[in-house]
């Protein structure tokens, strides 16, 4: 179906549709010319950013009260991109030469914003989506949103770009009811200050819970670290070049099993047998590793060290609590104040988007695997999901933008002749700079209701 004929389909709903007649009532329907991007992350930032470099506008709708909420309600203070910036760069934008290597949390949510600014993006915050699902009537996707205010939105195209860290992770331990002192997840934990002089317990040991059982350890709290599985330790640079980069290069020459041992031996040399502290290594290689499972190598920021020095203790799998202890699975015991909870987050689109094959009902990603995971049926797609970070959200964005740009322009193309029949005065600039239609018509426009947002000046 093409736009007009959406235009002229929802507005013969409107007048006799009685689930419309409670729309009305209760809410308003906007209907986007361009797509309809969930999130206002990086990810859906950078979709947003490619669209209009592209003349495509979009609609960006956000839960939170502002961008990037991860990054400025929910980091910790000590956070820094764990990989070179020129790795992190959105599309069209790079860190500026003055920013170090490894951006902190303040200078990222600084680049975020100076983007936002750059590309004249505004999201539209505080709704959260209730449902999305395909009306296949219409041929569009309705999108539901509660704030202040009920909207549903109308488009040919919608972008998921909430993410793979959309919801906190804590899984449910035997007692944890009954332990007495603060139980908090990485996205409550600020910095080390109030757990000093403390015993606290880290639960979890990707790069989140190391670093932050190095804060903790800099704030002189005594911190254990729960290691239940085997991981991969790489040292973050080696010989001044990160070895993230140095990864890249070598893939490049070799396959993926030669790289992997090239970088386990670089990692013994440097950080020694992490085995004979209680981390043992997995059978894969970690690029391997990270390729077929998307388990994430953690890079040693230094509390490796602090392991080693005995600063920090490493514990196996927690069995239960009680009011003041933590019972482990190899029948030891131990007192702690605090608990913190780095168990990571997880997708939450199956709560809201409907009766779609794209995603996994399970672990709420695209079912089909990166490099392809970007692009589903009717105008659905997906950015955000590649658990490859930014990098991987920057390469989805451009595709992303690249097909809707082909289809947005098809479909400009035939609305054109159909409105210029009915409105002589309005040119191809008005109808590029469209990118919301109301659906309440303007008292005085003499036109059809279907137009009446495109509507020209003598019409008003």
């Amino acid at each position: 179906m093409l736009f007009v004929d959406c235009l002229r389909e929802v507005e013969s709903k409107r007048v006799h549709d009685p689930f419309d007649e409670t729309m009305k009532k209760n809410g308003r329907c906007v209907l986007v010319q361009g797509p309809i991007i969930v999130g206002a992350g990086p990810s859906g930032l950078a979709v947003a950013a490619c669209l209009k470099e592209r003349g495509v506008p979009s609609v960006i709708v956000e839960r939170a009260n502002c961008i990037a909420s991860l990054w400025k309600s929910k980091a910790y203070d000590r956070l820094h991109l764990h990989l070179p910036k020129k790795f992190c760069e959105l599309p069209l934008m790079p860190f500026p030469a003055k920013f170090p290597t490894y951006p902190t949390k303040e200078h990222f949510v600084d680049y975020l914003d100076a983007y936002v600014s750059k590309f004249g993006l505004e999201p539209q915050f505080n709704q959260t989506v209730e449902s999305a699902a395909y009306d296949h009537t219409l041929g569009s996707w309705r999108v539901k949103t509660m704030g202040l205010e009920e909207i549903s939105y109308l488009s040919r195209w919608l972008v998921v770009a909430t993410g793979e860290n959309s919801e906190a992770v804590v899984p449910a331990i035997e007692g944890m009811n009954d332990f007495e002192g603060p139980v908090l997840h990485t996205s409550s934990y600020k910095n080390g200050e109030e757990f000093s002089g403390k015993n606290v317990l880290v639960v979890g040991c990707g790069n989140s819970g190391m670093e932050i059982c190095l804060d903790l350890c800099n704030n002189n709290a005594q911190p254990s670290i729960v290691v239940r599985d085997k991981l991969h330790i790489l040292p973050r640079e080696v010989l001044g070049r990160s070895t993230f980069g140095l990864s890249m290069w070598l893939l490049k020459l070799f396959p993926i099993h030669i790289v992997d041992r090239i970088l386990l031996f670089i990692s013994w040399f440097i950080l020694g047998d992490t085995s004979r502290i209680g981390i043992g290594r997995p059978n894969l290689g970690p690029l391997q590793l990270k390729s077929t499972s998307g388990k994430t190598p953690v890079l040693d920021v230094g509390t490796l060290a602090k392991i080693k020095a005995g600063d920090i203790k490493v514990r196996p799998g927690v069995k239960c609590l009680t009011c003041h202890t933590v019972e482990f699975t190899d029948g030891t015991a131990e007192e702690y104040d605090a608990i913190i909870m780095a168990t990571g987050y997880k997708s939450n689109v199956p709560s809201w988007l409907k009766d779609n094959e794209m995603f996994s009902a399970d672990d709420g990603l695209p079912r089909r695997p990166f490099p392809n995971g970007w692009k589903g049926e009717y105008g659905l797609y997906a950015v955000g999901f590649t658990k490859r970070g930014l990098l991987g959200s920057s390469m989805d964005a451009r595709r992303i933008a690249q097909d809707i740009e082909q289809l947005w322009k098809a479909e400009v193309k035939h609305l054109l002749p159909s409105i210029g029949h009915q409105c002589n005065h309005l040119n191809l600039i008005q109808v590029l700079n469209i990118s919301m239609f109301p659906l309440a018509a303007p008292k005085r426009c003499i036109h059809p209701p279907v137009l009446e947002s495109l509507s020209c000046d003598s019409c008003t």
